[in-house]
């Protein structure tokens, strides 16, 4: 079921960790786990600006930005382990690939795919968590991963 929090994934299972490069400070504040199962991406925000970095408001449901190389296609699945920031459970969330920032994209953005949201309770409660945490940054007019 998404949204809901999962046990840690054990240490000898967790490939070596990739960091985001671009907008400062992510490169300390989110961790990229290579796969853990079948199809899944570990994300871990650490901080607020990199959550909010990552965050898609613009998406109906909302929805959460992947630095990844792999060839996805708009509808394509992607499951994810998402861990917001001061939470020690991760999250399963399977949504579609609602965005992608192709390779060498303008503005030096990462390459990589927006995943949404689904439209069901957990999906919702995530996005509102996840609110609740960007609190007035939300209005921010930083640049994102995506806009």
């Amino acid at each position: 079921m998404s949204g809901e929090p999962l046990q840690p994934p054990a240490p000898e299972r967790e490939a070596p960790s990739t960091l985001l490069s671009g907008l400062a400070p992510l490169p300390e504040a989110l961790t990229l786990h290579g796969t853990l199962q079948p199809g899944a991406i570990q994300l871990v925000f650490r901080d607020k600006p990199a959550l909010y970095a990552a965050y898609l408001p613009f998406l109906s449901e909302g929805g959460i930005f992947v630095p990844t190389t792999r060839p996805l296609r708009l509808g394509d699945m992607l499951t994810l382990l998402l861990t917001l920031p001061d939470e020690l459970q991760p999250r399963r969330l399977c949504g579609p690939v609602a965005w992608i920032t192709p390779p060498r994209a303008p503005g030096g953005r990462t390459q990589g795919v927006g995943i949404a949201f689904p439209a069901d309770d957990p999906g919702r409660a995530l996005r509102i968590r996840i609110e609740e945490i960007l609190g007035t940054l939300l209005a921010s007019s930083k640049p994102t991963q995506t806009l």
